[in-house]
């Protein structure tokens, strides 16, 4: 019998800015306020009062996904015009972010008290990519899978180049900011289910993580699904965009089951060598090179995107998704990624405000 498929689902966020000036708009509660009931119950709020999260339900195909994100998408981005915002799909705030407090919620504001001006840091937005597993030690053993792969996933999906109203000269600011947070880079290698809990009990112990829950690594176990959450990306631009991560990054979760089905474990790549590569894919994106975390070198950046699509090419056909990675991967190559469309975009418009509208409206096209 064939294989069914495995399951994926997306969590997207995104900002809310004003359509005149760019900056952060608090505007979060009376989005989702305005949400018609049935996008509303996939809505959540978020760290920030900018910020609004959409979740899609459980699907078994890249069609019935992309289905779901547009219809989702479209909703918030009426919702947000209708309170006088937009709704825009970047990494990082762009401009500024007058209103720095978190949300009126108790775990929130717990995470506020213990970190101090860390949390003051201006909003970031990130997408998540859960896949179907069978249990929680399978989603462990396939993260130690994913590590040599991350960063170029990151490097695909860089979506937030502009800080404070000006370039950083980093592809994925957010990155970077987020780099000031404990777990919450890539995550170690683990023997076993057990191994990460023992880890995560020493790094609650020594005061570092709040507790056990604040385990935000690139790669998981959901503490939520029974799935393994991948979130090192940027929130993309565009539906396409997202669809074609979630095809990628199911294509590796797959690809890994076979390997441990076949009795092959992950390579051991020191960590440092880990979090250097994903330093690397933040600030340059595929615009130069990446670090091939198999031979321990640079190589140019699509010489390894075209590494990663060999590798999970057999998980791609066997889910029906090759055809459609192959041209969105065309389009990636001839349009670039996010970071270098966002910079196209402010070059043409004259400004970053009003590129930041252009790409709100093409977002809900």
């Amino acid at each position: 019998m064939a294989t069914p498929p495995l399951t994926i689902g997306v969590e997207e966020e995104f900002l809310l800015l004003d359509p005149g000036t760019g900056q952060n708009v608090p505007v979060a509660d009376a989005v989702r306020a305005a949400l018609p009931p049935e996008v509303s119950a996939r809505s959540h709020a978020e760290f920030r009062h900018s910020m609004i999260e959409m979740v899609t339900p459980v699907c078994g195909d890249l069609p019935g996904l992309a289905h779901e994100l547009t219809t989702a998408r479209r909703a918030a981005a009426a919702a947000a015009e209708a309170t006088g915002a937009m709704l825009v799909p970047i990494g990082a705030t762009p401009v500024g972010e007058p209103k720095l407090g978190v949300t009126d919620n108790p775990r929130y504001r717990a995470i506020a008290d213990y970190y101090g001006p860390i949390v003051d840091d201006p909003a970031v937005c990130g997408v998540h990519v859960h896949v179907g597993v069978p249990d929680r030690e399978t989603a462990v053993r396939v993260g130690n899978h994913l590590r040599v792969w991350l960063p170029v996933i990151q490097a695909m999906t860089v979506n937030s180049p502009f800080h404070a109203g000006t370039d950083t000269g980093h592809a994925s600011w957010r990155a970077m900011q987020l780099d000031r947070w404990p777990a919450l880079g890539p995550a170690p290698w683990f023997a076993s289910a057990a191994d990460f809990d023992r880890t995560v009990a020493l790094l609650v112990g020594s005061g570092m993580m709040l507790d056990e829950k604040l385990v935000l690594w690139h790669a998981r176990p959901s503490a939520t699904y029974p799935t393994i959450e991948v979130r090192v990306a940027d929130v993309p631009l565009t539906v396409d965009d997202t669809v074609l991560l979630t095809a990628l990054v199911r294509g590796l979760v797959a690809t890994a089951l076979d390997d441990l089905a076949d009795g092959r474990d992950a390579p051991r790549v020191p960590g440092l060598a880990v979090e250097a590569a994903h330093w690397n894919a933040a600030h340059a994106g595929l615009d130069g090179t990446l670090t091939d975390l198999r031979e321990n070198r640079p190589r140019p950046a699509w010489e390894l995107v075209g590494d990663l699509v060999t590798t999970v090419r057999p998980a791609l056909e066997r889910h029906g998704d090759l055809p459609y990675t192959t041209d969105q991967l065309d389009r990636l190559r001839a349009e670039g990624t996010g970071a270098r469309r966002q910079r196209e975009a402010v070059r043409r418009a004259g400004s970053l405000p009003a590129a930041l509208g252009r790409l709100a409206r093409a977002m809900s096209a």
